[in-house]
């Protein structure tokens, strides 16, 4: 009986998650798995060192620093109902067609219980990979973010081919998030915005079902109950090139951006593992002119 092993000369926290992957989820053919498939990390960082390595793996054009640039070119790619789209505040769709005109203001609050938990993952990944960042303990004041969209662009038509959002912690410059953002159309053809995190050999992917709220806010929900769904996925490459994927369905991820009653924009996200409560993200988000 063949046994697939992950990439061997790696650290070996990543080498053990690898081949959890590997022997609990599933093999996958990426041509036939688009809506699923996203960049992977190498072994030698994350960060701003993927970014460059993306870009000349790809023959891609960089561009930075650029205004009125949005996670999304166009709110019309979420696929909504005309009815939901006129109920959707006209702040937050300004906010995801150009987000690189706007900053955050960060706060967080975990639930003590998950505070070790949180622990153990920074040492051991996000402080090495310079990924996935999160302060492991309870903000009394809020800490000031930088937004930025980064463009991979095809030298032969011109075209945004991936589109990356990273922020940093403007007191350390340390990177907080770096995603590869975009939609996809899952196999139910709901369409969904998918966030690719890369890590070494591979990648977590955040698959988000988009909503109107009554109030006009827009919710961002990975609440899936099977693969296929949206949900919470690590992809990865083994030693013999074979791509693999997990559907984490213990894990969820809700989103909601919204504009409250003195018009100023926020978005509060919450983190849940089996039920529980693991932490809540909260963020103003400011327009940089302002």
């Amino acid at each position: 009986m063949k046994v697939n092993l992950a990439y061997t000369m790696q650290q070996f926290q990543d080498w053990f998650t690898q081949q959890w992957v590997i022997l609990s989820g599933r093999q996958f053919d990426p041509i036939n798995y688009s809506w699923l498939i996203g960049p992977f990390g190498n072994l030698n960082g994350i960060g701003e060192v993927f970014i460059n390595e993306l870009a000349a793996t790809e023959n891609l054009i960089i561009k930075r620093n650029t205004e009125s640039t949005g996670l999304l070119s166009s709110i019309q790619l979420l696929d909504f109902k005309e009815d939901e789209l006129n109920n959707l505040s006209r702040k937050v769709i300004d906010f995801y067609e150009n987000t690189s005109d706007y900053e955050l203001q960060f706060l967080v609050k975990w639930n003590p219980f998950f505070i070790p938990f949180g622990y153990i993952v920074n040492r051991l990944f996000s402080k090495r990979i310079n990924q996935l960042n999160i302060p492991i303990r309870n903000l009394k004041n809020s800490e000031a973010i930088t937004s930025e969209i980064i463009s991979l662009i095809s030298p032969d038509n011109q075209q945004v081919k991936y589109t990356i959002w990273l922020r940093k912690f403007k007191s350390s410059n340390r990177i907080i998030y770096s995603g590869v953002y975009g939609t996809c159309k899952l196999p139910s053809g709901r369409t969904c915005i998918k966030a690719v995190f890369p890590l070494p050999k591979g990648n977590a992917t955040v698959i988000l079902n988009p909503s109107v709220g009554n109030n006009g806010e827009l919710i961002l929900d990975s609440s899936g109950k099977k693969y296929g769904d949206a949900g919470f996925y690590f992809l990865l490459n083994d030693r013999g090139g074979n791509y693999w994927s997990r559907f984490v369905s213990t894990f969820k991820d809700k989103l909601v951006v919204y504009e409250d009653e003195n018009g100023s924009l926020y978005a509060k996200q919450n983190l849940e593992i089996w039920k529980n409560n693991v932490a809540t993200f909260t963020y103003k988000i400011i327009l940089k002119n302002d």
